[in-house]
């Protein structure tokens, strides 16, 4: 993945055909330009199918044979998921596709009209011009298995969030029906709890039954933590219950479809993340990173899932740029404010990274030994939150390191790679 601006500006020649594309659900528009940002003949609309994007080749064929242009370079602004399919039939037919900033075309659409007004036409018109002078990069557009990474994770998330919701759906009947229910059981989602709640869940249901008769239920999936005592408690929770006593056959019929949910969401994330575990060990490097302490399997997943193929980037800083873990200065002449990461990059990448990061630190024994000396160190000591971050980057070259030799985490090494933190152990 190419970010220097130099060798970008490079691939823009004389005869280049720059064109730039406003993305839409249903109609794309688009607009050409050379070099010199000289603009050739109309705009072109084709819609987000096969024969739309043969349309807008035989466009920009045309007006490539009539200005003497030899290739195209096509880009847009990615605008939700609409783009996707244009980037992939671009790719796949061997034509250069390119991606500018959203915030880059918000702020140079005043350029030529000095007018903050917006529509596709000026905003294909703003995109290729902002590729004429370099200021785009290439999409990362995964294959292989890092496309099914990155679908995978995708499910794995939906599923989650699924799951939270039918959670807390539970936890509302719970509070409705039997608010008690949680003094017996420290969670619903113990097998003792969770029979009670698929067979007997009212406290009606309850108070009809001996201590001896719910301990005989429980007994049938599981044989320790739970006895007499602890029926006698749930029955005694019961019968002092002010939860519903209105509408609970159907508040039952409620609870039994929630449960089975839950059961079912549990089993697909179980299986996604087996299907997702057989994809990582197919990426090299990817062992070792697991066998970093504090590093799991879902972590390593999260990372190529957003990263794609590792080989790509020259540098482990572009994967620090696509994270959007640049930091950010805001200083003028003698002021100086406060430096933050500027987060401008993949949120999902960020968040792997920084809660992998919190993990390194509680349980690998050299990036606590880092995470201190960045706390401690004489010059620039950081808050604790800001050493997570500067973790994260270190991560960053680490999994780069790896992905790219295929060799083993050395502890060792990465502490010896920063001299000041040996001269301050020395001190």
């Amino acid at each position: 993945m190419n970010y220097n601006r130099n060798k970008k500006l490079k691939q823009i020649t004389p005869e280049t055909l720059v064109v730039g594309i406003d993305i839409a659900k249903g109609k794309h528009v688009a607009r050409a330009v050379d070099d010199r940002g000289y603009e050739f003949g109309r705009k072109v609309v084709f819609d987000n199918n096969i024969s739309g994007f043969e349309r807008l080749m035989t466009w920009a064929n045309e007006k490539m044979a009539d200005h003497g242009k030899t290739h195209i370079l096509l880009g847009c602004e990615p605008t939700g998921h609409y783009w996707f399919n244009l980037a992939h039939w671009a790719k796949e037919n061997h034509n250069a596709f390119v991606v500018v900033n959203p915030m880059h075309v918000k702020k140079a659409k005043e350029f030529d009209d000095n007018s903050p007004s917006k529509n596709d036409t000026k905003d294909a018109h703003v995109i290729a011009q902002l590729i004429k002078d370099g200021r785009y990069a290439v999409p990362n557009l995964p294959e292989g298995v890092y496309a099914e990474l990155r679908e995978g994770m995708k499910i794995r998330d939906q599923l989650s969030s699924d799951i939270q919701m039918v959670e807390g759906r539970i936890d509302n009947w719970l509070d409705r029906y039997f608010p008690e229910f949680r003094t017996v059981f420290k969670s619903w989602r113990g097998k003792a709890a969770l029979y009670t709640l698929e067979h007997f869940p009212l406290p009606g249901e309850i108070t009809a039954m001996t201590a001896e008769e719910i301990l005989e239920h429980w007994q049938t999936v599981v044989q320790r933590a739970v006895g007499k005592k602890k029926a006698e408690t749930l029955q005694k929770a019961a019968k002092q219950s002010v939860g519903l006593t209105k509408g609970t056959r159907m508040g039952k019929r409620e609870l039994g479809t929630l449960l089975q949910q839950y059961h079912q969401l549990q089993h697909e994330m179980a299986d996604t993340d087996e299907a997702i575990k057989g994809l990582v060990f197919t990426i090299p490097g990817a062992k070792e990173m697991t066998a970093i302490k504090g590093i799991n399997v879902m972590t390593v997943a999260n990372f190529f899932a957003e990263v794609g193929d590792i080989t790509q980037f020259e540098h482990p800083q572009q994967i620090q740029n696509l994270g959007g873990l640049t930091l950010r200065l805001h200083q003028s002449g003698v002021y100086k404010g406060e430096t933050k990461i500027t987060k401008r990059g993949r949120k999902g990448l960020r968040k792997t990274l920084y809660l992998a990061a919190r993990s390194l630190v509680l349980h690998n024994p050299y990036f606590r030994k880092l995470h201190d000396y960045y706390k401690s160190r004489s010059d620039h000591p950081l808050k604790p939150k800001e050493s997570l971050i500067a973790l994260c980057s270190k991560l960053i070259r680490v999994f780069f390191v790896i992905g790219t030799k295929q060799c083993k985490f050395d502890g060792e090494k990465m502490l010896s790679d920063i001299p000041q933190m040996c001269t301050q152990e020395a001190a």
